[in-house]
């Protein structure tokens, strides 16, 4: 092994990211984080539900394995969801061995339950500050190990024409200090793409940038197209957008209408614990049946004490709105959370280009199939994070097989300019109205000639420069509503009005690759997929 092999460079401080760190340099590896804010910020410090694994006395891997498949519509990878499941126990064993401090009642783990979960197997920290805890443990694990991390540092570009393999461009958050990394193993965790839609329970840094960034260096895509909303987002005008837990509703708390009626019973025997994707369509029907903003979330009949103790984070918060979760109710509304697809990797974390892995959000294995079961995100930072490290130390050849059908999309240079906060606005707006919750091909192509019109502006003219921000997040945004274009039916958390059910020929993987840019004036669009049945899953 090189010297430069013994350093991967990671880009991220997520779960994904500092786990990777730690374990790296535990394994004898010389790691670097890189993040283009500060170490802490990113989604997982905001997760409140917590990290599933089974660790109940009524529970099992298999049990789990069932619940994952079964929330996945048709999409999971049989061999990810085995490994995640399977190996959870021993990655949670790893956060108590650094320091997490879940919640136990009478020296046991706590274990709480989410919606489409058939046992109690969700773990958390600090009532509802799971993800906080987690990040701040990690960061100080990071911090005292001597890692080094650079922060406010940006990946700008991904090479892979030079001479030393893989090149890396990082820059400072403002363009300036530009510096090539060669040689050196990259490992993308840089999360989801949550913030590029106008309402989102994500902080502003997750914009997707590292799925553009990997895609312009030839990485492969996959299930571009599910994008995860959560239902139950904190919604009141002129209020931050706030996560209001599952955990909440497995508790006992009920979604109400303007009117105080229940309604999900309507759309799933489960009602408020039905998988994720039904739960926000229902909502998003209701709400456009009855021209109401929001519904609401019912947590009066929990106890007052049990409320204040589980949920510390949301009654803070709500208190600041002068809202009591045990007296009042809690207006919500659905909005984009979870990339369920990313850059396409195999169970190593390997992408399709040598030298560059990827895992957390920004991966897609197959793991979730086409939508998430709920607190299976951190565990997947985790489970495939030490398989990284793991593959860091001992690396060999190989990579991803290619999905079962590609989608080619042309990357085109453009005028080069910077961009305004405007046109950013516009990507957020497009992707919420027409690449949203509900989506029709009128809407999708009405989207894909928005984000086009934007990256002829900004895209670069030639592909040695590195592409800027709105860049990346047209980009980014382009291959969300491509994938949704192609793919004519609806499943998970894709649904298309126009073609409102599953269809057996549609449960294969859409992937995405750059494809050569045509010449200057002639706009190529993205290949038609044709759906082809599968043998099995």
């Amino acid at each position: 092994m090189t010297e430069a092999a013994r350093r991967p460079l990671i880009i991220g401080s997520g779960i994904a990211g500092l786990y990777v760190a730690l374990r790296a340099r535990e394994l004898g590896l010389r790691p670097t984080i890189v993040t283009k804010s500060r170490l802490e910020d990113s989604n997982t410090r905001y997760a409140q539900g917590g990290i599933a694994a089974a660790l109940g006395p009524d529970d099992s891997p298999a049990r789990h394995l069932a619940d994952t498949v079964r929330a996945g519509a048709g999409l999971v990878d049989l061999t990810a969801a085995r490994i995640l499941t399977y190996e959870a126990p021993k990655r949670i064993a790893d956060l108590v061995r650094y320091g997490v401090p879940f919640d136990t009642i009478e020296g046991r783990i706590s274990l709480g339950r989410e919606a489409a979960h058939s046992r109690a197997r969700i773990l958390h920290a600090g009532g509802d500050a799971t993800g906080l805890s987690i990040e701040e443990t990690l960061k100080r694990r990071v911090l005292d190990q001597g890692i080094d991390a650079r922060e406010r540092t940006v990946l700008r570009a991904l090479r892979t024409d030079g001479p030393d393999g893989l090149e890396a461009v990082l820059s400072g958050e403002d363009g300036g200090g530009v510096e090539v990394e060669t040689g050196r193993p990259v490992v993308l965790a840089t999360g989801g793409a949550g913030s590029l839609y106008r309402e989102s329970s994500n902080p502003s840094i997750a914009t997707g940038e590292g799925v553009a960034i990997a895609f312009r260096a030839g990485a492969h895509l996959t299930d571009m197209e599910f994008i995860q909303f959560h239902p139950t987002v904190f919604a009141r005008e002129g209020s931050p957008r706030f996560l209001i837990t599952e955990a909440l509703r497995g508790e006992g708390a009920l979604l109400r209408n303007a009117k105080g009626e229940r309604f999900l019973m309507r759309a799933h025997p489960d009602a408020e614990l039905a998988p994720r994707d039904i739960v926000a369509r229902a909502i998003r029907r209701e709400l456009d049946r009855t021209g109401q903003p929001t519904v609401f979330l019912d947590a009066t009949a929990i106890p007052a004490d049990r409320l204040y103790a589980r949920f510390p984070t949301i009654t803070r918060f709500l208190a600041t709105y002068g809202l009591d979760p045990a007296r009042d109710l809690i207006p919500v509304a659905p909005m984009a959370h979870f990339m369920i697809g990313g850059v396409t990797t195999d169970v190593e974390g390997r992408s399709s280009v040598p030298g560059l892995y990827a895992c957390g959000e920004v991966a897609s294995t197959g793991v979730h199939g086409a939508n998430r079961l709920a607190s299976n995100s951190l565990l997947e930072g985790l489970v495939f994070g030490e398989r990284v490290s793991r593959h860091l130390l001992h690396p060999t050849s190989g990579g991803p097989p290619p999905p079962a059908r590609t989608v080619t999309i042309p990357v085109v240079g453009g005028a080069g300019r910077r961009g305004s906060a405007a046109a950013m606005e516009e990507v957020r707006t497009s992707l919420w109205n027409d690449v949203g919750i509900v989506r029709d091909a009128r809407r999708l192509r009405t989207a894909l000639t928005t984000f086009a019109r934007i990256a002829a502006e900004v895209e670069p003219a030639s592909p040695d420069v590195p592409p800027g921000p709105l860049a990346n997040a047209a980009l980014t945004a382009t291959l969300i509503a491509g994938a949704a274009l192609q793919r004519t039916e609806s499943r998970g958390a894709h649904f298309r009005s126009d073609h409102p059910l599953p269809l057996p020929a549609w449960r294969l993987h859409i992937g995405l690759a750059a494809a050569p840019a045509p010449p200057p004036g002639k706009r190529r669009a993205p290949t038609t997929v044709k759906p082809r049945r599968r043998s099995s899953d």
